[in-house]
């Protein structure tokens, strides 16, 4: 799968989002081949940084009732589902999949 596929399947899928929310959204799926590395992956909201950008850290995700746990260092992404140029409102502690997108991390998140 090329990077074209994969921005291009992301716009559809961030397109969808949009158009539906997240409510009739209850999972996502990641295909990977042997090799590729992931183009989505869980991550959690730790601070606003700057208008619509959010400090976030990714996680793992356990078994049912467990809580995901925490790892790597903080960085940061977009929430394309609020104004660029509003301060951002998503509460800290919130989960979201985050995606890249050419050089940068995006996610969204209705408030």
């Amino acid at each position: 799968m090329s990077s074209e596929t994969d921005i291009a399947d992301s716009q559809q899928m961030l397109g969808r989002l949009a158009r539906t929310g997240f409510g009739g959204t209850e999972e996502v799926s990641v295909v990977t081949s042997p090799g590729a590395r992931v183009s989505a992956w869980p991550v959690k909201v730790k601070s606003l940084s700057l208008y619509n950008v959010y400090n976030v850290r990714t996680v793992i995700i356990g078994g049912a009732g467990s809580l995901p746990v925490e790892i790597g260092s903080q960085m940061q992404a977009v929430n394309l589902a609020e104004s660029f140029i509003d301060e951002g409102q998503l509460a800290a502690g919130t989960h979201v999949v985050m995606f890249k997108v050419g050089e940068k991390n995006v996610f969204y998140a209705p408030v």
